[in-house]
């Protein structure tokens, strides 16, 4: 299924049906002939493909002005355009049986002609109106921009002649340590060469691995990336300026066209207003109506809404599932659940970030004849790559939406609540956008609590229970019916370009009514961009969901953002250049016996809706010759959709509401929690200097307890004593009686001893 356009005004248009054929027949009116052309222009009727219930529709088509504009009645031209296709950036695909496929920015047209003849004359004039189209607009180039380019004034020439000069000095930074790295390797090499015994050359060896291993990073972020960034940067705004006035000429005489063809229909809309002010509602056309469909990137299934007949058929012999468990139950009872933080006088902004200049070349200088995994692995990076936030309160940012666990546990039907309890799972991954910032690698013993017992009805407490490798403990209480806890252990791996993070452990969530007890793992994010360009996260990988006390099962999917595909390119700004194709997550729900009840489908970073099934049947096989499984749905509904961002977002890391107050002081928390950090309080208030100072601070005196207990470990092993681990102070290691897995869980006694103000417990480490 394609992600829907943002900012669209009309609903996708849905692919044809595997039995399109059929859903023509029934659909297809009385033909009526074309118009023929008139100079500039040529119109006629054409079919258009709806959606699955209504199948192809008789559209009115104009075709002016490298324009195709698509009408219900030819006399809804004076008033009421039902969508437009700019025909410069189209691509038309020819099919059989009068068949053509338009596709542009994304959005696929399916339209039919009454006869082959006709059908020829609709494609002729269209690839002739995208010629001239074509020629009267810029031509394409390779800076990825969809779209003409802005008149150059003197901002964007200065932005450009600063983005050139930014560029500039990366290739001399490359130079330099290109120059740096060389040398360093030149000399490990000259004292390999010197070396006389061979255990000598163990050492040497690793230390030329790894100068070899930075030399060949830099030279080929050089090459590959700076060098051509820059000749990119410098062609395309060198054609563009060449091509600015003449554009300018063309685009102001097509707009004028636009606004007076705009200002009629707006006359138009208004006198209709008033004459009907009721029934202009009952005049949308129903082809806008949504339904879960045909989904291209999904490996195994594709789905197809029922028909009326079966709908009705259904809605009434099952209408205590329908209309009882499912609307009462998924119901969004918590809709203001955003704007309680407000009611309650949390605070509602921090301090705007900082705008430090520092690129990763200048942290990379610093590598030189260190050990490759320091460099590369952050533990030693200044704080301007991080968010004034530390892991712990990360891990508890994925209760933003906890609303949905309050509602699954309201649930009878355990597929239902399947179904809530994936979309939360999804829900986790919605802050992570524009989220580039690494959170504070907490310290051991470093803990963190959010007491929302009064709004939310829970007590979330997290631990720091390991420093190599980082791994936290997380343990939430509900007064609404669940329990989640979760051990997550991060593991990581520099690609050179990117680093993938992979968080390992498993989630556990139970409810208390009915003892369903469902268990997942999270997926792999991926940071690209490292070395040079802006960065930006996927999040690609399966989500298992077991419940292990029905055996219930969901299986998401997170498709993965592919160099390879033939998506467009991604640009520079976020909010332009993201194809949502990559960030689409699908779905199936099964019972124990195997036997699919939903399906799933959304983006992990806006929505999930459920679609529950009524048929399934064998298809047509996919891309690779496997066969895949249809299911016909009924009318997808929504169970999750992510909140709005607070308002200068931008400018607070991209901080959701519930993230702007985790770093709030309050009083009567733990001496070890992560509000009371040093270094990521210094960095909130923008004072970063002084926080890398108390980072580095706080990392040694970190690495000096750590050589000490090593040391107390040795002298141990040495008079023959039985060592002592460090053992967490809120969490034990215990086995799960229901799934098996071995994970620290919480012990107890850290809301008690909040209630006395007794942290006798607590280890000393701010």
């Amino acid at each position: 299924m394609r992600a829907h356009p943002r900012g669209s005004t009309e609903t996708q248009q849905h692919p044809c049906p595997p039995n399109m054929t059929e859903l023509v027949a029934r659909t297809l009116p009385s033909p009526s002939g074309v118009q023929g052309p008139v100079p500039d222009m040529y119109k006629g009727w054409l079919f258009k493909w709806t959606n699955y219930l209504k199948g192809y529709q008789r559209r009115w088509f104009v075709l002016s002005n490298g324009l195709l504009s698509y009408y219900r009645t030819q006399a809804e031209m004076a008033h009421t355009c039902r969508g437009t296709i700019t025909l410069a950036t189209v691509h038309i695909e020819v099919g059989d049986t009068c068949h053509f496929v338009l596709t542009s920015g994304g959005r696929s047209y399916h339209l039919k002609a009454y006869s082959e003849g006709e059908c020829q004359r609709w494609v002729s004039a269209l690839q002739q109106a995208k010629a001239n189209a074509t020629h009267m607009m810029p031509h394409s180039d390779d800076s990825g921009d969809e779209g003409p380019p802005a008149q150059p004034d003197r901002s964007l020439i200065q932005g450009a002649l600063k983005s050139l000069a930014t560029k500039l000095e990366d290739l001399t930074t490359c130079n330099e340590l290109i120059g740096k790295h060389g040398a360093a390797l030149q000399r490990s090499l000259s004292e390999l060469e010197e070396l006389r015994t061979p255990t000598d050359a163990t050492d040497k060896l690793k230390t030329v691995n790894e100068r070899a291993t930075l030399f060949r990073i830099t030279s080929n972020a050089m090459i590959n990336q700076a060098c051509q960034d820059f000749v990119d940067l410098a062609e395309v705004h060198s054609r563009r300026w060449q091509r600015a006035l003449q554009y300018e000429r063309e685009q102001r005489h097509h707009l004028e066209e636009t606004i007076e063809q705009l200002a009629k229909q707006h006359n138009s809309l208004e006198r209709a207003w008033r004459e009907s002010p009721n029934s202009r509602e009952s005049s949308e056309e129903n082809e806008d109506i949504e339904f879960f469909d045909a989904m291209e990137d999904s490996p195994a299934f594709i789905t197809v809404p029922a028909d009326n007949h079966s709908q009705h058929r259904l809605l009434s012999s099952n209408q205590s599932v329908t209309s009882g468990s499912l609307s009462s139950n998924w119901s969004q009872d918590d809709n203001d659940s955003s704007s309680s933080y407000l009611r309650r006088g949390r605070r509602c902004h921090i301090p705007d970030k900082p705008n430090y200049s520092l690129n990763l070349w200048s942290i990379m200088k610093n590598c030189i004849g260190k050990e490759l995994h320091f460099c590369v692995g952050f533990n030693h990076f200044p704080v301007n790559f991080n968010e004034p936030l530390s892991m712990l309160q990360r891990l508890t940012e994925d209760l933003e939406y906890s609303e949905l666990l309050d509602r699954a546990a309201r649930c009878e039907s355990s597929l239902e609540q399947m179904c809530l309890v994936a979309a939360f799972s999804v829900s986790s991954y919605s802050t992570t956008v524009h989220r580039t910032g690494k959170p504070f690698n907490p310290l051991l013993g470093e803990t963190y609590e959010l007491d929302r017992l009064e709004d939310y009805g829970y007590r979330s407490i997290c631990e720091q229970i390991s420093h190599h490798p980082p791994a936290a403990a997380h343990h939430v209480t509900s007064q609404r019916g669940w329990t989640l806890w979760q051990e997550i252990t991060i593991d990581s791996k520099f690609r050179g370009k990117y680093i993938s993070i992979m968080p390992l452990g498993n989630i556990h969530l139970k409810f208390h009514a009915s003892g369903n007890h469902y268990v997942w793992s999270k997926v792999t994010s991926t940071v690209h961009n490292i070395i040079v360009g802006k960065l930006w996260i996927d999040q690609s990988g399966d989500i298992i969901i077991v419940n292990h006390r029905s055996k219930d099962t969901c299986h998401l999917k997170f498709s993965p953002y592919s160099y390879f595909s033939r998506d467009v390119p991604r640009k520079d700004d976020l909010c332009k250049y993201f194809d949502y194709t990559f960030l689409q997550v699908t779905g199936v729900v099964t019972d124990a016996e195997g036997s699919a009840h939903y399906i799933l489908s959304g983006t992990w970073d806006e929505k999930m809706e459920s679609a529950k099934i009524i048929e399934s049947s064998h298809g047509c096989g996919g891309a690779e010759g496997k066969q895949k499984t249809v299911y016909q749905t009924l009318p997808a509904k929504l169970l999750w959709k992510k909140y709005p961002l607070p308002e200068n977002a931008e400018n607070m890391y991209y901080f959701s509401s519930l993230a702007l107050t985790l770093n709030e002081l309050e009083e009567a928390v733990a001496p070890t929690d992560s509000r009371l950090r040093p270094d990521q309080r210094l960095m909130e208030a923008g004072m970063w200097d002084e926080a890398n100072a108390e980072k580095q601070r706080l990392e040694e005196r970190q690495r000096l307890e750590r050589r000490k207990r090593e040391a107390h470990a040795n002298t141990a092993i040495q008079e023959g004593k039985e060592t002592e681990s460090y053992e967490p102070v809120w969490f034990e290691k215990r086995t799960d009686l229901e799934t098996g897995d071995s994970s620290y869980m919480y012990k107890g006694g850290y809301w008690e001893a909040k209630d006395r103000q007794d942290w006798s417990q607590c280890p000393s480490i701010f």
